[in-house]
C-alpha cells in the first residue's frame, strides 16, 4: 500500500482528496497546522499537526512515515486577503512549497501533485481557458501560484522528479453523506456565503460588483464539486506511480454560473429568500473563468459525477444544516497529533 501525504490534509479540499485516498487503497498521511483544518475532518489514516515551513516537524513526519508521493495544498488561498497581505502569500505559497521539495529531495520522494489555482490564468483573452493558455495573474494569490508552478517546470527539468499541477477552478459541495464539508467559520467561497446567509447565520449577502462585461454584469466561474476535485487527485496519482510524465490539467466542468445565477439556485434549493447587497467591486477578481476541461478527462481518464450546480448546492446545505445542528466540533490546540 503506498503512503501519501497530503499537506493541508485537514482543510476543506485536503480532507475530501484523504478520504478518497483511503476508500481507494491508498494510506493517507494528513499534516496541517489547523489554522483553517480541523481534526474532526481528517475521517481516516493519520494527522500530523505542523506548518509547511517547520523543517524539523517535516523531516519527522518523513521520517516516520515511508512516503511514496505527496499531493501539496496547504496555501494560503483568499484573493482579497493576498492584496492586504502579499508577504503572507509568498512566504506560505512560495517558500512553504521550496521547504516542502527540499524535504522531499532530502528523503527521495520524487512525485508530486501540486494543488494550483485557475487564478494564475489572470484575466483570459480565450473562454473556456485552456492549460497552455498565457500565465497572468493579477493577485499576488495567482502570481504566488504561478511562481510555484514556474518552480516545479526546472525541477523536473533538473532532476529524477516528475509532477501533476491540478489548477482548480471553484471547488464547492460536500461529502453526500455529510461525514465532512466546509468548517471554517469565516469561509469566503459564494456558494458557502449564500448558504450561511439563507441559514441566517449572516445577515444579508454582499455581491461584489453589477458592472462587469458578463451577461448580467457580475462575475462567471466553473463551481466543480469537491468530491469531483477529489477524485482528479486519486487519477493524477495514479497516474504518476504508473510512471506519467510531468504535466498540468484544469480541474472544472466547462460550464460557469454567474454570481446572479448562483443566488438563484441556491434560493431553488433551500426555499430561503435571504436579502442581498450589491456592492463594489473587489480589487483583483476577473469577470470570468471557465475551465477547459478536455484534457485531463482525455489523458487521465477522469469523470466527473456531480455536474450539476443544483447537486453541488444540496450537498453543500444537507452539510451545513449538519454542521449548524451539531455545531460541537473541536479544534486541535496544538503539537504533533497522530490518529491511527
Amino acid at each position: 500500500m503506498k503512503n501519501i501525504l497530503v499537506t493541508g490534509g485537514a482543510g476543506y479540499i485536503g480532507s475530501h482528496i484523504v478520504r478518497e485516498l483511503e476508500e481507494s487503497g491508498f494510506r493517507a498521511i494528513a499534516y496541517d497546522n489547523l489554522s483553517a483544518g480541523h481534526e474532526w475532518a481528517v475521517l481516516s489514516g493519520r494527522l500530523f499537526v505542523g506548518n509547511i515551513q517547520d523543517t524539523g516537524r517535516l523531516r519527522a513526519v518523513f521520517d516516520y512515515n515511508s512516503i511514496d508521493a505527496v499531493m501539496h495544498m496547504a496555501a494560503h488561498i483568499v484573493v482579497p486577503e493576498s492584496l492586504e497581505k502579499p508577504l503572507q502569500y509568498y512566504s506560505n505559497n512560495v517558500l512553504g512549497t521550496l521547504t516542502l521539495l527540499n524535504i522531499m529531495k532530502e528523503f527521495g520522494v520524487n512525485k508530486f501533485i501540486f494543488s494550483s489555482t485557475a487564478a494564475v490564468y489572470g484575466i483570459p483573452e480565450v473562454i473556456p481557458v485552456a492549460e497552455d493558455s498565457s500565465l497572468r495573474p493579477i493577485n499576488p494569490y495567482g502570481q504566488s501560484k504561478a511562481m510555484a508552478e514556474r518552480i516545479l517546470q526546472d525541477i523536473c527539468r533538473a532532476e529524477d522528479f516528475r509532477y501533476v499541477t491540478l489548477r482548480y477552478f471553484n471547488a464547492a459541495g460536500a461529502d453526500p453523506l455529510t461525514r465532512i464539508g466546509e468548517g471554517k467559520e469565516h469561509a469566503t467561497h459564494l456558494i458557502t456565503q449564500c448558504l450561511r446567509t439563507a441559514a441566517g447565520t449572516k445577515p444579508a449577502l454582499k455581491v461584489y460588483g453589477t458592472d462587469y462585461p458578463t451577461f448580467d454584469g457580475t462575475c462567471i466561474r466553473d463551481y466543480i464539486h469537491v468530491n469531483d476535485l477529489s477524485s482528479a487527485h486519486t487519477e493524477a496519482l495514479k497516474y504518476l506511480l504508473n510512471g506519467g510524465a510531468s504535466d498540468t490539467f484544469n480541474c472544472g466542468y466547462n460550464q460557469g454560473y454567474s454570481v446572479r445565477e448562483v443566488i438563484h439556485a441556491v434560493k431553488q434549493v433551500t426555499g430561503a429568500d435571504f436579502p442581498v447587497q450589491y456592492v463594489n467591486r473587489r480589487p483583483g477578481d476577473p469577470p470570468i473563468l471557465i475551465a477547459d476541461s478536455t484534457k485531463i478527462k482525455k489523458k487521465l481518464g477522469w469523470a466527473p459525477q456531480f455536474n450539476d450546480l443544483h447537486t453541488i448546492i444540496k450537498t453543500a446545505w444537507d452539510w451545513e444544516q449538519k454542521r449548524l445542528a451539531k455545531h460541537k466540533f473541536c479544534r486541535y490546540d496544538g503539537g504533533l497529533f497522530n490518529k491511527s
